[in-house]
């Protein structure tokens, strides 16, 4: 029987922050588009309360691989195995990696967003405060909690990246659904918070 390897407490308190905040930051990040030529022209950023709709779908999705997804797939943690399963260190499976899996969904969401926005709702105007809110800052979140989540010995580097591979695709997939369907303006009110 294996010896399960030793896990990082602090590796799992950090990605777990830093996960919590990529989604905290997909929440607040505004909207950033170009305004349309009939109204007042120049850059808009608009809150929109809409954007829980795409969010709360991926994290349903993570809490779904929590509970019911990594029982399926049984993907042992480093240093474990059938024979050991339960012991300490040992007590769940690492595929999908949720924190991985949420992390990079949010991600992509962000992308999804930025692409959408810019290319559709800005007429291809490129916004730099949009691509760092949106994708920049929740790239550096997401790689370091993928690393986070190897070196604290969580999850085998495989499990990470595929888990951050299939979040990402999903995020890209919900975020530009979402922005294509969801104007970026908030429509005649002008109000800085979209409903």
């Amino acid at each position: 029987m294996l010896i399960p390897d030793e896990r990082s407490e602090a590796w799992d308190t950090a990605t777990t922050v830093l996960t919590l905040s990529t989604v905290g930051l997909g929440l607040v990040m505004p909207r950033v588009f170009y305004a349309d030529p009939e109204v007042t022209v120049g850059w808009k950023a608009r809150f929109h309360v809409s954007v829980l709709a795409p969010t709360m779908t991926l994290a349903a999705l993570t809490l779904l691989n929590e509970h019911t997804l990594k029982e399926q797939f049984k993907g042992y943690r480093p240093g474990c195995e059938e024979a050991n399963m339960g012991v300490p260190g040992c007590e769940d499976y690492g595929m999908f990696s949720s924190h991985s899996l949420l992390s990079f969904s949010m991600l992509g969401q962000g992308l999804g967003i930025f692409v959408i926005d810019t290319t559709k709702w800005s007429g291809g105007r490129f916004n730099v405060g949009a691509f760092s809110g949106h994708v920049a800052v929740p790239a550096i979140l997401s790689v370091i909690t993928a690393l986070g989540r190897s070196a604290g010995n969580w999850e085998s580097s495989g499990q990470v990246w595929g888990s951050a591979g299939v979040g990402f695709a999903t995020g890209f997939a919900l975020g530009a659904l979402y922005a294509t369907m969801q104007r970026a303006e908030c429509g005649y009110t002008g109000s800085l918070i979209c409903w």
